[in-house]
């Protein structure tokens, strides 16, 4: 008989003293900075922190590396995980159109089980006996790393101080001018901003007014789609087995071609998504995104999936795109089912190769091309031209056989609503002749 394995809440909630050493999960920003002293101080521990390179374009890696070490971590770890993020996490997206509620690619919700990952990796490394991370109480991020850390390391010990130390931003800053952290020269901003690859997330601010346009001064990767150029741009997308592999005929890496059709769909206006969103824990909140490379890429292999599956799979498959993509979002990435979906979107996806031809115009992706060697589309039986194969002679005996029982049905109901309405008279005639 097996170990029963126990992961009940006991297991990991920390007190001052039960710890020696933590992995700090570390961005850079003020929260996390913060968070290096306060951890040291509140619970007694040395600190080392773990920054994960996963595309984010503002954030210069080994200036947060020094930082850290200055504000007393002992040790501090630069992974360059862009190309893992890519080809574990990414390509997984693109064969499941993940898009949550329609609109939202899951771009943050993919880096998390990545980052915790790494995390339990350098924690297991260093001998560290916690892992902290910067996420709120109100947020979705809290339940993604913790619910990866504890699946894969359950004796390890989470720190989640912004859910703690009830802070203030002002008291915050206050916390940071006193212990001499830097204050980050973007302070000002009012949003709250998450990137990678895949997405950049924009929060707060004027964001919040869901009633009210999201300001120009939000948008960092796309220009406002009316101020985008005044012709389009046509790309020719290759994709093999599902997975996008060249622009043009270039061929690149996956995180190479993803940062290059950012490039290209940011300056066409491409990819700016403004949704209100069902979180986790139960809060509707308005997002921003900008995803101009995951717009366009879903686009193109969505129509190039409906070009080489049969009718019968063009229906079903959403229903498991749909399952896999709220199980990511919810931050289980280690249930069982995702790996079973995935079992079925990888096996249609071994037709999913050819070329798409994409026409990007003002803030818009259309589908203008698309060629595969497993595309069922035959242009002989689809045309109306002399030469067509199709037998429409056919077609007579196919509609009276396709039709019978939805025929009869009809006919039936209509009998019973006539007699349901006599007897209603009836009744009603009979209720007045008593009366």
């Amino acid at each position: 008989m097996s170990d029963v394995v126990h992961v009940g809440s006991h297991e990991y909630k920390t007190h001052n003293g039960d710890i020696d050493r933590c992995v700090l999960l570390y961005s850079g920003g003020l929260d996390t900075s913060v968070m290096i002293k306060w951890i040291m101080d509140n619970y007694g521990c040395e600190v080392i922190t773990l920054t994960l390179d996963v595309g984010q374009t503002t954030k210069d890696l080994e200036e947060i590396r020094d930082k850290a070490l200055k504000l007393g971590a002992t040790d501090a770890f630069i992974i360059d995980a862009k190309k893992e993020f890519a080809d574990e996490y990414i390509s997984k997206a693109i064969k499941a159109n993940a898009l949550y509620e329609g609109s939202y690619p899951v771009s943050t919700a993919l880096a998390r089980p990545l980052k915790a990952k790494w995390a339990v990796k350098i924690a297991e490394k260093v001998d560290a006996d916690a892992i902290a991370h910067g996420s709120t109480g109100k947020g979705n991020d809290q339940v993604r790393f913790e619910v990866c850390i504890l699946a894969m390391k359950p004796d390890i010990k989470v720190i989640a101080p912004v859910r703690e130390w009830e802070l203030t931003r002002d008291q915050e800053i206050e916390y940071a001018k006193k212990h001499g952290i830097p204050i980050p020269v973007d302070l000002e901003s009012p949003y709250s901003v998450d990137e990678n690859l895949w997405g950049r997330s924009v929060e707060c601010g004027e964001i919040e007014y869901i009633d009210k346009e999201v300001p120009a001064d939000a948008l960092a990767w796309c220009v406002p789609p009316e101020k985008a150029p005044d012709e389009p741009e046509y790309l020719e997308i290759e994709f093999e087995h599902g997975v996008p592999v060249s622009i043009n005929n270039k061929r690149f890496e996956l995180w190479q071609l993803i940062t290059e059709l950012n490039r290209i769909g940011g300056a066409h206006g491409v990819g700016v998504i403004d949704h209100v969103e069902d979180r986790i824990v139960g809060i509707k909140s308005r997002e921003f995104y900008e995803a101009p490379a995951a717009t366009i890429l879903i686009k193109a292999h969505r129509d190039l999936e409906k070009t080489v599956l049969t009718r019968y799979e063009n229906w079903f498959k959403p229903i498991v795109d749909q399952e896999w993509t709220n199980l990511v979002y919810a931050g289980l990435w280690i249930e069982p089912l995702l790996k079973d979906l995935e079992a079925f979107i990888n096996q249609v996806n071994k037709r999913v190769t050819g070329k798409v031809i994409v026409k990007l115009f003002k803030g818009n992706v259309m589908v203008t091309g698309r060629d595969s060697p497993y595309a069922l589309y035959d242009l002989k039986l689809a045309s109306y031209n002399k030469g067509q194969l199709f037998n429409q002679t056919a077609s007579k005996g196919f509609i009276e056989i396709w039709g019978l029982q939805s025929r009869m049905a009809y006919m039936i109901s209509q009998t019973i609503d006539l007699r349901v309405g006599n007897n209603m008279y009836l009744t009603n005639k009979s209720e007045k002749v008593h009366k």
